[in-house]
This record gives structure tokens, sequence and C-alpha cells, in this order.
């Protein structure tokens, strides 16, 4: 059975993490490590500054007072279980599609878990009061279960979204690319009861590429979105014009 490492940033709570960690029983050994709170767009930042507390609850979810990187970093160095041959991440509240990548916490966890033997999962529920977890549940069982038969690069992860139907209203699973958000608006700043001024970071930009192909179209048309990413963010098409203006440098 595969040993199946299941974390998120929706935190140890959320009725999500429990849906997909009942999904992956019934196909492997599971352990779940998760952050304590949520802590939604903590991308893929680390806890350096203090060390890091685990409590294991009594349904055996171990929560970490950490990101969702710490949870799957001490997870795969094997100090809360055996190795694991694979991370999932989710089910996260709310798609993470085209540039929500960056921020996503869902995404940065199955991106600690790149360098495992099989490729890494994120998966998120298209709705932010999601209901039909178990449609996401059954869609990422089926990736998994038949992961084993698809020969991808090392360090690849896959970015599933879900659209938030019942199992039977889903059209299918389109191979996307991710699309691309406008930039978010102004941050608000608002007065507190003690009259300080604090700052709301502004919500995520609208869609602005969202053609066929990418990751919004197929969501909005009621398709499963899932698009592979790699950590590799080397601009391989400008490296011959940057090495020309170089050389011009002198």
């Amino acid at each position: 059975m595969k040993k199946i490492l299941v974390s998120n940033d929706d935190g140890v709570f959320a009725p999500g993490i429990a849906a997909l960690a009942k999904a992956m029983e019934t196909i492997g050994e599971v352990t779940v490590i998760a952050p304590d709170r949520n802590r939604s767009g903590a991308s893929n930042a680390l806890t350096l500054d203090r060390p890091i507390e685990a409590h294991t609850h009594k349904n055996g979810f171990i929560g970490l007072n950490g990101t969702p990187t710490d949870c799957v970093h001490m997870g795969v160095s094997g100090l809360f279980c055996e190795r694991p041959d694979i991370v999932v991440s989710g089910i996260n509240n709310g798609a993470n599609l085209g540039d929500d990548v960056l921020y996503s916490g869902t995404v940065a966890a199955a991106m600690e878990g790149r360098s495992l033997n099989l490729s890494a999962i994120a998966v998120s529920l298209a709705s932010f009061t999601p209901k039909y977890f178990d449609t996401a549940a059954e869609v990422v069982k089926t990736i998994v279960e038949n992961l084993d038969t698809l020969n991808l690069p090392p360090r690849t992860v896959l970015n599933v979204n879900v659209p938030d139907v019942p199992l039977a209203e889903i059209k299918g699973i389109h191979l996307t690319r991710l699309g691309h958000r406008a930039a978010a608006g102004v941050p608000v700043a608002t007065t507190d009861p003690r009259g300080k001024i604090r700052y709301w970071v502004a919500g995520a930009g609208d869609a602005v590429d969202k053609e066929a192909g990418t990751d919004f179209y197929a969501v909005d048309q009621g398709y499963v979105s899932i698009t592979p990413l790699h950590i590799d963010m080397t601009s391989y098409a400008v490296m011959e014009q940057m090495g020309d203006w170089l050389e011009s440098l002198g």
C-alpha cells in the first residue's frame, strides 16, 4: 500500500482534510500532519525563528503550530511516520487557479513533497462555501490510485481544481495550463476600536487570461482542471536575449 502524507493550509480541523484523509485511507497508509489553524496564503514559508510544537489529536491527526510547508517538511523527514511515497494536500476551501499557486499554502504543501517517489498533488474545491468535498475526494482518489502508471519528470506537482458540484455533474477532466489574474486591488485601511489604523490585504484580482486551455476555463465549464507544475522558475525563453544584452554591456 502507498504511504500517503496528507496536509493542507486550512488547518487540522478543516472538513476538507477529513474528507481527503478518509478517501486516502481506502487506498493507502495515511498520516495527517497539518497546521493547528488556518494558514491560507502562507505560500512556501518555513518557520525559522522559533521551535515548532506538535499535538496529536484524538482522531490521530497531528497539528503543528507552523506553516503548511513546515508540516510536510517534518512529515517527509520521517519524524512522525515512515517516509511517505506521496504528499496529497487539501481539500482546500476555494480554488487555486492561475497566479494563486504563488501564494497558496495548499500548493506549497504539495511542493514540499516534490522529491518523493510519486508526484505530489494539491487539490482544491472551487468554492469558498464548499459543499461537495466527496466529489473532490473521489477525483483525487482516482488520480492517486493510477499515478503509478504515469511517468513524469522528477519534482512534478499536480495542481487539481474541482468544481463544487455532485460527482455525477462533473463533465470530465481537462489537462490545463495556468491562467492569469489581474493585479490585486489596493489594500484597505481600517481603524480598530482603539483608534489604531490597520490594513487588510485586498482580494485576488479577476481572471484576465481565462481562455480555453486554462485552468480557469476548465473549472468554469464544469470540468476538473489538472495542471502539472514544477519548481524551476527559470525563464528559458529569454536566456538568449539576456545573453546578447549582457555581451553588449562589455
